[in-house]
């Protein structure tokens, strides 16, 4: 834990370099020092081939970043945590978003412990 899922339209350009993005991300969470630890942050991209953007005739794409992270941690490093990567993901795309219209969208799902995941490392 933490878990990184990042869903992105099938219209982004191949320029989105969505393997680098899942790196950045990474790096986002281990630049926190000791709140997360490195070795359990897991990072994957679904390519969504099925969506609807507004009424459908458009061409907007979109980027969804879920953030999943176990209980227990401060607002303050929450807050920090997500505004730091949000940065890293808006930076990412910067200048994908001069020519093509992208909403970015950054959630965060905190876990309770309270026996709703199970884990073995």
């Amino acid at each position: 834990m933490p878990h990184i899922t990042v869903e992105y339209t099938a219209n982004i350009p191949n320029e989105a370099n969505i393997d680098e993005l899942l790196i950045k991300a990474n790096q986002s969470l281990i630049s926190h020092g000791d709140t997360f630890s490195p070795d359990g942050i897991r990072s994957r991209a679904i390519k969504l081939n099925n969506y609807v953007v507004g009424d459908g005739t458009n061409d907007g794409a979109f980027v969804h970043v879920t953030l999943q992270i176990a209980s227990g941690r401060t607002e303050e490093i929450r807050k920090a945590v997500l505004d730091h990567l949000f940065t890293t993901i808006e930076s990412h795309f910067e200048e994908l978003m001069v020519n093509k219209d992208i909403t970015l969208s950054l959630q965060l799902s905190e876990l309770d412990g309270d026996g709703n995941m199970y884990k073995q490392n």
